[in-house]
């Protein structure tokens, strides 16, 4: 059987098993997600932060320009974090160095928000929307929730940085899994344990969760090219996710600044949680060296404590304060466009699995 013909082509009706990840913060545009999906592949919305009106509009807007299958991502909410004023106070003061420099008028706050009953809404318009695919982050939703989204035609993909997490994921009745090696740029999607102890390699990952489970596998963690994917194919996943290699499209959706460092910088990324307060891997930039031994509130309190010096950054084109996530192997990116990107995978993918 060929490499693009298995059971993840046939569950999701896709020519290619290669998906173009979910990366929020409004990395996945339109033309992103639907060139992706076009092509054969299949393009995901990172909707994590996304509002439930925005993501009205995408799926409408992605709908007008493909009826090729794609999905969307949301972010499992943790329970209620208890802290205190006194470890509120620390962090912003750990962050008023950042505030000074960029010239941030207005004090840093946190935003009293309820991130359950965002999600509750988000989740609504998935369901309503019937969106093909819908994937989970952080986190495994309700049984009832899963089997309610497949009742209505959406396939349920889970994400697990471990073996654990993965057999949950299974057993909770997903139909595809992402497995993330500690290669991945962005967040950790450890959801059990601390994230630091699941930071496996995705060469082990794969076979250690495959062994254990039967639904099919994706890998997802440093896979840039052709060769990463042959190799994950090997060991035994059955499709392969791909998040830096699509940054650097044109099509993506990120800072100019930002892409520009995703395809001419050498620094090496690290680990850091002083953005979102989860770990997450990134280029290493100043924000992350002076955060090191400083005081961070837990996920999602700290991301929206430094939102602000985000966004300002941005505006003036401060990348050594804006969270630049990438994966291990980003150095290998190209600034080249969707179709260029998905031309050389497959083609690739085809000299090196079918030949045989």
């Amino acid at each position: 059987m060929s490499w693009n013909q298995n059971r993840i082509t046939d569950m999701l009706k896709a020519k290619y098993p290669i998906f173009q990840a979910p990366m929020a913060g409004g990395a996945t545009t339109v033309d992103l997600i639907s060139r992706t999906s076009m092509y054969g592949g299949v393009g995901n919305i990172g909707a994590g932060y996304m509002s439930p009106m925005d993501m009205e509009t995408m799926i409408h807007d992605i709908r007008q320009k493909t009826n090729h299958p794609f999905g969307i991502n949301l972010f499992i909410p943790g329970n209620d974090i208890a802290f205190t004023k006194e470890e509120e106070e620390r962090a912003i003061e750990s962050l008023e160095v950042f505030r000074n420099e960029l010239q941030i008028d207005a004090p840093l706050q946190l935003p009293r928000k309820d991130h359950r009953l965002f999600y509750e809404q988000q989740l609504e318009v998935v369901m309503k929307s019937f969106v093909p695919i819908c994937s989970f982050t952080f986190g495994i939703p309700e049984e009832a929730v899963i089997k309610e989204l497949q009742k209505e035609g959406t396939r349920v993909i889970g994400t697990a940085t471990s073996v654990e997490e993965a057999v949950l994921w299974e057993e909770r009745g997903c139909d595809l899994l992402v497995v993330q090696g500690k290669e991945a740029g962005g967040h950790r999607g450890t959801f059990i344990g601390d994230a630091l102890d699941s930071l496996i390699p995705l060469v082990d990952l794969i076979p250690a969760v495959t062994d254990e489970i039967s639904i099919p596998v994706i890998a997802a963690g440093g896979i840039m090219d052709a060769s990463d994917a042959e190799v994950a194919f090997r060991l035994g996943a059955e499709g392969v996710q791909l998040g830096t290699a699509f940054l650097a499209t044109e099509e993506s959706g990120i800072h100019p600044a930002y892409k520009k460092m995703l395809v001419s910088s050498n620094k090496k990324t690290s680990l850091t949680e002083a953005f979102s307060g989860k770990w997450a891997r990134g280029i290493h930039n100043r924000f992350m060296e002076q955060m090191k031994n400083q005081t961070s509130l837990p996920y999602p309190l700290q991301n929206d404590l430094t939102q602000a010096i985000r966004l300002v950054a941005a505006k003036q084109n401060q990348t050594d304060f804006m969270s630049l996530w990438a994966g291990e192997s980003y150095q290998k990116a190209t600034l080249q466009s969707v179709k260029v990107l998905m031309d050389n995978l497959v083609a690739g993918l085809d000299q090196q699995l079918d030949d045989e």
